[in-house]
């Protein structure tokens, strides 16, 4: 099923939402900590100690992670993380199918790990998601450049964020305009090469007419367990 589901060198939207709509993300160390799985566990390299690196993103907006050890996690990943955004209840993720297999252990490392890290702090136990996740093929570039747009529109959801979506940190908003952050971590090319400038794109982004019907396609979707 799995296998028919995903292919490797496409790419997929996936959403991501708390059982009963509830809050997955409570407090930016909660944030750190989905955002230090998404961008390091793309490959099989094994990490610990990971309080250590929401502290010091919490801090230092940063991971404190060598060269090394990245070049590593690029060498042998098995998907491409293209965009992504992280809300109060949901996540969406842009994602390439590097490796046949690739997304479903990628996505089941991240939210199993996130999982387990969320009810241990909160003293819960359960179901944190309403399902493992939603994935749904992207099939032409004009999909990838509307769901690239909507994703990082997202934040005008959050009352503080509306028109400052492009200095909202848990997002890779500002990686497509400003410069990114993430390096070899985050894959924005395919997008990003259909615009001259940052500020080109951000115009796009602007005069996009990305709903959240998009949501409603992915709930209407595939569950993959």
């Amino acid at each position: 099923m799995l296998r028919e589901l995903f292919a490797p060198g496409e790419y997929y939207h996936v959403l991501g939402r708390g059982n009963y709509k509830q809050d997955i993300f409570i407090d930016r160390k909660d944030k750190a900590r989905f955002l230090f799985s998404i961008l390091y566990l793309q490959s099989p390299e094994k990490f610990y100690n990971f309080s250590r690196q929401i502290t010091n993103y919490v801090r230092h907006r940063v991971f404190n992670i060598s060269e090394k050890k990245v070049t590593r996690v690029v060498n042998s990943r098995s998907v491409e993380l293209v965009s992504f955004c992280l809300m109060p209840n949901h996540f969406h993720l842009i994602v390439k199918e590097a490796k046949e297999g690739g997304i479903s252990k990628y996505m089941q490392r991240t939210l199993n790990g996130f999982t387990k890290y969320h009810n241990t702090k909160y003293k819960k136990k359960g179901h944190l998601f309403e399902g493992p996740f939603k994935a749904v093929h992207i099939e032409t570039d004009e999909q990838l450049l509307y769901l690239s747009a909507y994703i990082h529109r997202n934040p005008r959801g959050l009352k503080k964020w509306i028109n400052k979506e492009i200095k909202y940190t848990w997002s890779s908003y500002q990686d497509y305009v400003k410069g990114n952050r993430w390096g070899e971590l985050l894959v924005p090319d395919l997008i990003r090469d259909n615009f001259s400038t940052g500020e080109e794109y951000m115009k796009q982004v602007e005069e996009s007419g990305a709903k959240d019907e998009v949501v409603e396609e992915l709930l209407s979707g595939v569950w993959v367990r």
